[in-house]
């Protein structure tokens, strides 16, 4: 039996209306992909500009050395894992959240072999569910993301690798690759791999008090920059996830649109038949 047409009628509007919000929604994830990817490019030069430092003073300090460079026997791992606060972004979160439990499952046997650290409240209520142990949270990242946004986070894991209360640190975030791919990717925070931080510089720098107070400060700043970095690459995938999944949502509401029209359509055709029918049928019944 056909539905009554003021029920699809009723259905169209509905589903009219939901496509109003995706189209719109998709239009604001573009207007802000553009901001992130400038402010991705743009923390590249000061995130180079440390690391250039940091060489140079590597090149001109013997025996050179630090703690946050070295490597030691694993017994304890942190996760610092980036998400998003609001979801309708496809599988951005879940992708992400995916390969930390895979990882965590693979390389773990008990609670006590590692902590998480997370930004973002999907991560935080995802890990909060399985009673997964979070030492520490930031949620409420702005669009436009800073460095202070997440100093605090990032200071304590590194602080934390410091003191030893554990053994290296793995960052865990959506790389951007273009406005319809973003890949989960699993990166070794710290310690820091001494050959991709030392390299050959050209520039020589006088450093005051020393070269090696210096580099005490600099080594915590550039491991915070990494976690910006991330921060804004991950910023600018869940833009592009968001994007992507609001123009489905938008073809999809505009393909039930088609279909709920034909439908009302066959049955008006049929009430118009019927009625037809109907009035045939008393002429005949007054002859």
């Amino acid at each position: 039996m056909a539905k009554g047409t003021k029920e699809i009628k009723r259905r169209i509007r509905s589903v009219q209306s939901t496509r109003q919000i995706t189209k719109a929604m998709k239009m604001v994830a573009a207007a802000k992909l553009r901001r992130a990817q400038e402010g991705a490019e743009s923390s590249r030069p000061y995130s180079e500009k440390i690391k250039e430092v940091i060489s140079s003073i590597a090149a001109g300090t013997k025996d050179f050395s630090h703690p946050m460079l070295e490597s030691r026997p694993v017994k304890k791992t942190g996760y610092l894992v980036i998400t998003s606060d609001r979801g309708l972004a496809g599988g951005y979160n879940a992708n992400i959240l995916r390969l930390v439990s895979n990882t965590i499952k693979e390389r773990h046997q008990s609670k006590d072999e590692y902590m998480v650290f997370v930004i973002g409240k999907k991560g935080r209520d995802y890990f909060r569910k399985r009673d997964i142990p979070v030492v520490k949270e930031v949620t409420g990242i702005s669009d436009n993301p800073t460095l202070s946004e997440i100093k605090e986070i990032s200071s304590t894991a590194i602080n934390m690798f410091a003191d030893e209360t554990f053994d290296e640190l793995k960052l865990f975030y959506n790389q951007f690759i273009s406005a319809i791919q973003q890949t989960p990717v699993e990166k070794q925070l710290l310690p820091l791999a001494s050959e991709e931080v030392i390299t050959e510089s050209t520039t020589q720098y006088e450093f005051e008090p020393s070269s090696e107070a210096v580099l005490e400060e600099l080594l915590p700043k550039y491991a915070e920059t990494l976690v910006y970095s991330a921060l804004l690459d991950a910023k600018a995938s869940e833009y592009g996830a968001r994007m992507t999944a609001m123009g489905s949502a938008t073809d999809n509401a505009s393909d039930i649109i088609d279909s709920l029209q034909l439908e009302f359509n066959r049955a008006r055709q049929a009430a118009i038949t019927q009625e037809i029918s109907e009035i045939v049928a008393g002429a005949n019944a007054q002859s």
